[in-house]
């Protein structure tokens, strides 16, 4: 998958450039890859965007940050967090920030929307969830400043306030409820709560865990 750019030649001719992205094993949907394209826009105009009146939308943000620090090239960070990273900013902050431009986030408005944060049953997004969302985008803001994009100390996110206490005591298995339950299943399900007991994996992780990986037994 590739492509075309318009680039200035030694003689002020525009000419057409074509550049490879990936595969589509890279990038399997079409989302994918128009997020691919639009974060390699974004690097080519990175100069641009340094200009205050030049509007940078957190979606272009986003794109950047995915091609920049989360590609399978980039070693910053672990393979389950990037996994987690990009879970968080497809699911909750591309949705309602995408269209709103980094100069234009506020400190209370990122406070306001977390609290109403829910999963698809309708309960409340536990704390320690909102607490990585609020720090993933206080990571995606600083990519911001670090590009120069905004200014050093225009983190919004900066003094956003999130809890991390727990909203109710998890419940707790005892050996024999633990044993009835793992009777009831069937693989891989019964593997992977056998795995998550034996393991102390936390939801996130297990997500991010390339199940292919896994050598189930049949």
């Amino acid at each position: 998958m590739g492509i075309s750019l318009a680039e200035t030649d030694q003689s002020g001719n525009r000419v057409r450039r074509n550049r490879v992205i990936g595969t589509l094993e890279e990038y399997p949907t079409e989302e994918l890859a128009q997020a691919a394209i639009n974060g390699l826009r974004t690097c080519i105009n990175e100069e641009r965007n340094r200009q205050s009146q030049q509007p940078v939308f957190v979606s272009d943000l986003i794109d950047h940050y995915l091609q920049t620090e989360l590609t399978e090239q980039a070693d910053w960070h672990a393979h389950a967090t990037r996994i987690v990273y990009r879970l968080f900013l497809k699911q909750w902050v591309r949705p309602y920030w995408g269209s709103t431009n980094i100069r234009d986030v506020r400190t209370i408005a990122v406070e306001s929307w977390l609290k109403q944060l829910r999963r698809k049953d309708g309960e409340a997004l536990a704390n320690s969830t909102k607490a990585k969302i609020r720090n993933l985008m206080s990571v995606l803001f600083n990519h911001a400043i670090r590009y120069e994009w905004l200014e050093q100390g225009r983190n919004p996110i900066k003094l956003v306030r999130q809890s991390t206490l727990r909203q109710r005591i998890p419940t707790v298995l005892e050996p024999d409820e633990l044993q009835s339950l793992l009777s009831e299943l069937r693989a891989p399900h019964r593997q992977m709560i056998l795995l998550d007991v034996t393991t102390g994996l936390r939801r996130s992780e297990l997500f991010a865990l390339k199940w292919s990986d896994v050598d189930f037994p049949t």
